[in-house]
């Protein structure tokens, strides 16, 4: 299909919730459809609307505007041919026409939950010195509530808003398309499966009956127009993403019926697809009302960033932040507020902690503990969203258990998963960086126990074999067929970068940890929270570790190659891959190695690993190095982490540079990546990985949280 503009974009509302598509409006992918409904926000996500397919009638003569195409990779109702141009902003929208028409497309998922909550994620509380700090709830406009109280409050829809121009009357024809099935999955039109139908005044109730399983009620309203019941299952559309990907590329749609439209020049007529019943205390769907979701959104937006809705506001205080080591860019930049935007993409509220998380990437990601606390700087602490990144803090260390903190929440509620051990690492890390930025030292006292609890699980031994070494003070893991680190892939029983013994990250990150850990007792200490002679003696016992494992962090340095060993294996020997967690070790708020060591591992780094689009995760002169990840999962799941580009790894680059290198140019240039944001893969928003091989092309998921958020924690423009 290469005539066909496949660039993606996202909406999502805050619950799970999404809608996705292609600028060409053809579908490309499982994840592709226009309402993906978050049963249990934010898991349980069922696609229930795909799509609308429309035409128009001008004097007599039928245009057909939509695309699909099927199995065959057949291309049938060439619609794209028409289209005009595509904005993101603020909201997808789509022109067509021709010499003596056009017709506009507009599509806008309103924010998620409805009345006052108790999260304020908009509400702002200064301490002492003007910085912001934990919110204080206070009632928003409606459907601008940052957390609900009940499911009740749970609230998905999408807007669609078509408009007519030009010169003749027209009619137009729009056929909807369903489905109920699993996000990951695709619908089959098997004979058990059923729609009911049941049509009202401009309202059609739809639900799905899968042999005697009731699925779930949505209904789709409408301004204007009559609609015909007139059901058709559609065959064999064809997903060629997934084809590349070697997963299930086929699927069937089912279309109960289609609206007729008659526009007169200038007319509209807008739609809402909203789950549930028809509800008698449901606001009237007017023509006004997605100009007026788009208003409420923009206010949303600009109470938690601190813009004015008109987009010209500064953000408050942000370049006086205590660990902003760099200019925050003026609200009034365009990138910079459209980074801010698609950061909040990623904010959700999760039922069955009845508090905030970040979804790690869509379409596909769930919420993982290791990459929520390493966006979380960027998605919180640099935007002052204080409240939110306290929240956070407080759910993981709710859920630490056995010294571990969770890396991810099953979608069925079941306990957690424990299967990392850099997530408590980086908890302690971002709670450090918290702290930093908002001397909220209430909290810190509020979560000691929880630092100490990791602290000494660590130190005892704790699942996968995790232990620090008596004998040199450095953690240490060893367990078969699991993968604990952020290069997590396992094929089978098998890591595909198994990194037992002592990962040299982990270790920078148990440093830094023990530093803060002694600065925090003192703190605690002088401020007469706890015993001070029992934290006096605590402090002086982490200084103590401290001292120990920075000594002995210098068994990492391979003076040979200028760089830092990768791991240090159960049986004592070295892994000398050039890889990019050496960079990690020297980007921490504390640093154990020297300046020498610093700048040949960073020089080496930027030879071997820096691409305009982050890091490299092995160097390209290693025999293991794969250039790009395609192909099926296998083969994918073994180029994840044996090449491929990491855009998040930028951010870890860059302070590793401005640590050992204050003086000197950044070597990396922001407009590629920057203008991989705003025109590339999915606009508004930046991949998970790329290709290690030039052209570098965007792969895996299409918005990425750490990708965001490092860049948001360091661009400027």
């Amino acid at each position: 299909m290469p005539d066909l503009d496949t660039r993606e974009w996202l909406l999502t509302n805050g619950l799970g919730s999404f809608a996705s598509g292609t600028v060409s409006d053809v579908r490309t992918r499982t994840y592709h459809g226009w309402l993906f409904t978050a049963t249990n926000p934010p898991c349980g996500r069922t696609l229930l609307f795909s799509h609308l397919d429309a035409s128009l009638e001008l004097s007599g003569r039928v245009v057909a505007l939509g695309t699909n195409v099927w199995g065959n990779d057949q291309i049938e109702l060439t619609g794209y041919k028409l289209l005009r141009c595509f904005d993101i902003n603020p909201v997808p929208k789509w022109t067509w026409g021709q010499d003596n028409w056009q017709l506009t497309r507009q599509l806008m998922m309103p924010y998620g939950w409805e009345g006052s909550g108790e999260w304020g994620i908009g509400s702002r509380q200064e301490g002492a010195d003007g910085r912001s700090l934990s919110s204080t709830p206070r009632p928003m406009p409606h459907a601008q509530c940052p957390m609900p109280n009940t499911p009740a409050q749970f609230c998905h829809r999408i807007l669609i808003q078509y408009r007519y121009d030009g010169s003749d009357t027209a009619i137009l024809r729009l056929r909807l398309l369903i489905a109920e099935r699993n996000l990951h999955r695709q619908q089959t039109a098997i004979p058990g499966l059923q729609f009911s139908e049941l049509l009202g005044q401009q309202q059609v109730c739809l639900q799905a009956k899968n042999s005697g399983h009731f699925g779930i009620p949505w209904y789709l309203r409408w301004t204007q127009g009559n609609y015909q019941p007139d059901a058709f299952w559609y065959w064999n559309y064809g997903l060629s993403e997934e084809t590349k990907r070697g997963l299930g590329d086929k699927e069937d749609l089912y279309s109960p019926g289609y609206l007729i439209v008659t526009l007169q020049p200038g007319d509209t007529v807008t739609l809402e697809a909203r789950v549930g019943f028809p509800d008698s205390m449901t606001g009237i769907l007017t023509s006004e009302t997605f100009a007026e979701a788009v208003e409420i959104e923009q206010e949303r937006l600009s109470q938690i960033f601190g813009w004015s809705a008109g987009g010209k506001g500064v953000i408050k205080n942000l370049s006086a932040l205590p660990n902003a080591p760099y200019p925050i860019p003026h609200a009034q930049s365009p990138i910079w507020q459209q980074l801010l935007k698609a950061s909040d993409q990623f904010i959700v509220y999760r039922a069955s902690i009845a508090g905030p998380t970040v979804i790690a990437g869509y379409q596909w990601f769930n919420n993982r503990g290791r990459d929520t606390l390493i966006a979380l700087p960027g998605l919180a602490l640099v935007p002052q969203r204080f409240d939110l990144a306290k929240g956070v803090l407080r759910t993981f260390g709710h859920y630490c258990r056995h010294g571990l903190i969770p890396n991810a929440f099953p979608d069925n509620d079941d306990e957690p998963v424990y299967n990392s051990i850099d997530a408590a690492l980086w908890w302690i890390e971002t709670l450090g960086l918290y702290l930093e930025a908002t001397q909220d030292w209430e909290f810190l006292a509020e979560q000691f126990s929880v630092v100490q609890q990791i602290h000494k699980a660590f130190v005892g031994g704790t699942r996968y074999n995790i232990q620090v070494d008596a004998i040199d003070g450095l953690i240490s893991w060893d367990a078969r067929g699991v993968a604990l680190t952020w290069m997590d892939v396992v094929i089978g029983a098998y890591p595909v970068t198994p990194r037992h013994g002592k990962p040299v990250e982990i270790n920078a990150l148990w440093y830094s940890a023990l530093c803060w850990l002694s600065q925090w007792a003192e703190r605690l200490s002088n401020l007469k929270f706890g015993d001070p002679v029992r934290l006096g003696k605590q402090a002086q016992r982490y200084t103590l570790q401290a001292q120990q494992v920075k000594t002995s962090l210098q068994k990492f340095w391979n003076p040979q190659l200028g760089y830092l060993y990768d791991t240090i294996e159960p049986d004592d020997r070295r892994n000398f891959q050039i890889r990019p967690n050496a960079v990690l070790a020297l980007s921490l708020h504390h640093c154990g190695f020297s300046e020498q060591q610093g700048c040949q591992t960073l020089d080496l780094a930027t030879a071997s690993l820096l691409t305009p689009y982050g890091l490299r995760s092995l160097d390209p002169g290693d025999p293991e190095y794969k250039g790009r990840y395609e192909g099926n999962q296998e083969q994918r799941d073994r180029a994840y982490h044996q090449g491929t580009i990491w855009a998040w790894l930028v951010g870890p680059y860059i302070r590793a540079w401005r640590r050992f290198y204050p003086q000197r140019s950044l070597p990396f240039d922001w407009q590629p990546l920057l203008d991989h944001f705003s025109s590339e893969a999915c606009i508004g928003s930046i991949s998970e990985i790329f290709d290690g091989d030039a052209p570098h092309t965007p792969r895996g998921a299409i918005a990425q949280a750490w990708s965001v958020a490092e860049v948001i924690r360091h661009v400027q423009k």
